[in-house]
């Protein structure tokens, strides 16, 4: 199961970051959109220089993914890439955006449970029934969207590869959180 945790949008504190780096996720989205081009890739460097085992993903900015040679997460409105430039993650909003981007690293199926300002929620039983109609292969799943270690267990699926989330990670101690998913 990977884990994947999403800043909160807040800018680049070390400190924070470093806890949730090293808290045990298996990945880390950064999601700052109002960090200045320079900061963000020196906030990215600086991921990668402290934990060179998580994998690292970029909201939005293709040039920062490249110059660190990261993954690029493409928010919504973000336009199409030819494929092979960076890994690339999307957001799966509804089933019929399969389609056209199951092509790519990483699918974020957003929002699973009720998330503030992020639209109607998927729920265990629509998840379940979309996670159901899939081919084995393809890209990795993750739930996002008011998923925490205590609704886990009920929209755990085998064609789901695992949880991004931000408040499980940022709003107390990232490694309970950690260790909380697993058990879950």
């Amino acid at each position: 199961m990977i884990l994947l945790a999403i800043t909160p949008g807040t800018g680049f504190d070390a400190g924070r970051w470093k806890s949730v780096l090293r808290s045990g996720v298996d990945a880390f989205l950064i999601r700052e959109k109002d960090l200045p081009t320079r900061q963000l890739l020196e906030a990215a460097r600086w991921c990668q220089d402290n934990a060179p085992e998580v994998t690292l993903w970029v909201a939005g900015r293709l040039d920062v993914a490249w110059a660190v040679g990261c993954g690029l997460h493409a928010p919504e409105a973000y336009p199409d890439l030819g494929g092979g430039q960076v890994p690339l993650s999307r957001p799966l909003h509804t089933e019929s955006q399969w389609a056209e981007r199951s092509a790519v690293a990483q699918l974020l199926v957003s929002p699973v449970f009720s998330s503030p300002g992020k639209g109607v929620p998927w729920g265990p039983e629509r998840l379940r029934r979309f996670l159901d109609s899939l081919p084995a292969g393809g890209p990795r799943l993750l739930a996002l969207g008011g998923v925490k270690p205590a609704n886990a267990a009920a929209i755990s699926h085998p064609r789901l590869g695992g949880f991004a989330a931000i408040r499980p990670f940022w709003a107390g101690d990232p490694e309970r959180a950690v260790a909380d998913f697993h058990r879950a």
